[in-house]
């Protein structure tokens, strides 16, 4: 049993779909959310400058006492797996990101072995979906596709399945997609199950969605079972939000991807990192 609340970043406000799964799976505890829009999106910016941001997000989420942090971006989860720096889990918490579980859970997923992923510039330049992917089974095609117009779409609340702009990018990114036959397309970026609806009209029925940040809850979920730390709290856990920029815009956000009424704490904060 801990009763410590579970962190949770992102590099804006696509992390809050994993928030969203961690509710409907743990209900009773409490979660902290940091979403870094001062500096959205990851996705553009250089390895280190993103392993730089993600130890300065990791320092605030353990400053809370968490007892876990979900990665729940895919370019930090990117970075996280191939620098050195971020393998030592003795220094807090432990952490997971999206990219195991996303790609574990599309090899389960596929029929014909052929799996799609969308995700930022920096995520689909690391092949981190790709190798995780082929280590689990080496005759999967794996089909990666950057997406850089998804995530100021996402921030700016450009995601009904009709939005006109957003249309016109879904269907140039994913036609790729289309043409190689993936029958399983991975969402890397944990904004882009805000657009869920508009990329299954474009992909078809046929085509299995694989949100990354809903399968990072459902890890949480397991993770914290066998170890024993999930919370004996009988009432709705609380949940504290933290932005880096305008609070105006976060809470527009937060209403219209967690829904209305939603009771919790929203602040602006600065990172800053130990020397």
């Amino acid at each position: 049993m801990n009763n410590s609340a579970i962190g949770v970043f992102d590099s804006g406000v696509g992390g809050l779909t994993c928030v969203k799964e961690l509710r409907r799976l743990l209900p009773n505890e409490n979660i902290v959310y940091l979403g870094d829009t001062a500096r959205v999106p990851y996705g553009t910016r250089s390895k280190e400058t993103i392993a730089r941001y993600t130890k300065e997000d990791m320092e605030f989420l353990r400053s809370h006492d968490v007892k876990m942090i979900l990665v729940a971006c895919g370019t930090a989860s990117s970075v996280i797996m191939s620098d050195p720096e971020f393998r030592d889990h003795s220094t807090g918490p432990a952490y997971s990101g999206v990219v195991l579980p996303a790609a574990h859970a599309a090899c389960a997923a596929t029929r014909n072995n052929k799996i799609g992923v969308i995700a930022t510039g920096a995520t689909i330049k690391s092949g981190s979906y790709g190798k995780v992917i082929r280590s689990i089974n080496h005759n999967m095609r794996v089909v990666g596709k950057a997406c850089p117009m998804f995530v100021p779409l996402v921030e700016n609340g450009y995601t009904d399945k009709d939005c006109p702009p957003t249309r016109y990018f879904a269907e140039e990114y994913l036609e790729c997609m289309k043409q190689e036959g993936v029958d399983t397309l991975i969402l890397g970026c944990t904004h882009y199950p805000h657009l869920a609806e508009l990329i299954s009209d474009i992909m078809g029925s046929g085509v299995t969605l694989i949100s990354s940040s809903a399968e990072l809850a459902k890890l949480a979920l397991k993770d914290l079972t066998f170890a024993d730390e999930l919370s004996d709290r009988q009432e709705p856990g609380s949940l504290e939000l933290y932005c880096t920029d305008s609070t105006e815009l976060f809470s527009e956000n937060v209403e219209r991807f967690l829904g209305s009424g939603i009771n919790a704490k929203i602040e602006k904060c600065s990172l800053k990192i130990k020397s």
